[in-house]
């Protein structure tokens, strides 16, 4: 999992004194940083121990109703491989 910062910074002037407007003359009142932290979590590739065949999260399988995107948890546990037709148990996390 990665962390990336995200930082905002805004800045308001205001007019030192009633009037002053009129004469161009301001003072920088206050400023405000909002730091917002942001997990990326990278996708992962599982592969069948039965034939190889490879789930990549990032590419989803499409043909058998599962989006792009989907992590390996929210894959249903009745999916099973499109290549033997092993059951999720039977596969493992691989980097590729």
């Amino acid at each position: 999992m990665k962390s990336a910062m995200k930082s905002v910074r805004n800045v308001a002037q205001v007019p030192t004194a009633p009037g002053d407007c009129s004469r161009g003359r301001w003072l920088q009142s206050w400023s405000i940083v909002v730091s917002q932290r942001v997990d990326v979590i990278e996708p992962k590739t599982w592969m069948c121990l039965i034939c190889g065949w490879i789930y990549d999260e990032a590419a989803g399988d499409a043909e058998h109703g599962i989006a792009a995107g989907t992590a390996w948890a929210a894959v249903p546990m009745n999916w099973t491989c499109p290549e033997c037709g092993a059951r999720k148990e039977d596969f493992e996390m691989v980097q590729l």
